[in-house]
């Protein structure tokens, strides 16, 4: 795997190669052990040095209309963590937004959502988060995960194997113990059970049906290595779709 799908990979919490993570903390009781131990371990991928790249959010809404909106995407790696980075960039009435998702494998993640007319940072936790990035299908928790972040976590039939996207999986749901009139009740997403890849996500909300759903889209190839090309949130509700699609250069791999 290259420098740059690693980094990103991990940025954006789909795929990675990295080593195992340290034991997880003593699970609650309403989780199971291996499901706790899971989401401990994707929380703490972590990447090894900085990125930067380009791309577009392309969103269609619900009701057909397209727009293209430019952004950069950023890892900044330090001492006691690292920040995933989005900043878009103005299309037509459309305002620039900045969001930096702090991460901390000790500490819950942090969101610094800045926008419109006040470019000042607004910093956000949990379920404040759960609000559209840039307009699209995207909230911020999304960009940053959150579901991992939740205390209830469970393996979906323990001795079953699924196969999505031709790829052997377990299942994970994560409950979220306080949810909103408007976010997410639970997420159940589909492990990758070779590299731990979250490869698809389903999120339903307060009356059990299902919000949104997120996939990783295809791979290109850089300078002979495959880069991920994009992932893609639908909205089940308003049968509105983004795709977060990466732009390479020839001398981006590394």
């Amino acid at each position: 795997m290259s420098r740059l799908r690693k980094a990103l990979f991990v940025g954006l919490g789909l795929m990675c190669s990295l080593p195992p993570a340290r034991a997880a903390s003593k699970p609650v009781e309403t989780s199971n052990t291996e499901g706790q131990a899971l989401a401990a371990e994707l929380r703490s991928l972590a990447p090894a040095e900085n990125l930067e790249i380009k791309g577009a959010l392309k969103i269609r809404d619900g009701h057909g209309k397209r727009t293209t909106i430019p952004f950069r995407y950023q890892i900044i790696v330090g001492a006691e963590g690292w920040q995933s980075v989005y900043e878009t960039q103005s299309a037509g009435r459309t305002p620039s937004e900045k969001l930096v998702v702090v991460h901390s494998d000790q500490r819950p993640n942090r969101y610094l959502h800045s926008g419109g007319s006040s470019m000042r940072p607004v910093s956000l936790a949990g379920d404040q988060a759960m609000v559209a990035f840039a307009n699209s299908d995207f909230w911020l928790a999304d960009l940053g995960l959150e579901f991992l972040q939740w205390p209830e976590q469970r393996i979906v039939d323990e001795a079953k194997i699924k196969m999505r996207k031709s790829r052997p999986c377990k299942v994970l749901e994560s409950a979220n113990p306080s949810p909103g009139a408007q976010g997410y009740t639970r997420v159940r997403s589909w492990i990758d059970s070779e590299n731990h890849a979250v490869i698809l996500a389903e999120a339903y909300g307060p009356d059990g049906k299902l919000i949104k759903e997120f996939e990783v889209g295809g791979v290109t190839r850089v300078n002979g290595r495959y880069e991920p090309k994009d992932v893609e949130m639908r909205d089940a509700r308003t049968d509105s779709k983004t795709v977060l699609e990466f732009h390479y250069d020839q001398k981006t791999g590394g």
